[in-house]
């Protein structure tokens, strides 16, 4: 199993900045990809960002490109999710995950191929 904890959340005025970091504990060595999703308020959960943890690539929603950039720490086996520009829209529960078993050379972003999830951290913008 792994264990996933979230933090960096909280309100920012429009066009604000915020780092998000994800701590993964447990089977670490086996991470393949992780991953950020959101979730605002009354719609579904939607891919952000992801990262694959050997090689670093990285995929994004077109959403968060150009305001958004996933990066990760191997050896505190955290990854970080830094937004800018932020804005209403950015609101949303977000959430981390990891991939065990990904092959493929690009990261998902579907949520399930994603196997264990964080409990996630409120994003807040106001206008």
């Amino acid at each position: 199993q792994v264990q996933l904890v979230e933090s960096g959340g909280g309100l920012v005025q429009s066009g604000g900045s915020l780092r998000l970091s994800c701590a993964a504990s447990g089977r670490t060595l086996s991470m393949a990809a992780m991953g950020w999703f959101r979730q605002p308020p009354g719609k579904e959960r939607e891919f952000v960002a992801a990262i694959k943890w050997t090689s670093g690539l990285t995929s994004y929603a077109d959403a968060a490109k150009g305001r958004f950039t996933i990066s990760r720490d191997n050896a505190k086996s955290t990854v970080y999710l830094q937004m800018i520009s932020l804005k209403p829209d950015d609101t949303a529960v977000y959430y981390c995950a990891v991939d065990l078993f990904c092959i493929q050379d690009r990261p998902p972003s579907s949520t399930s191929e994603y196997n264990y999830w964080g409990q996630g951290t409120q994003v807040t913008v106001s206008a």
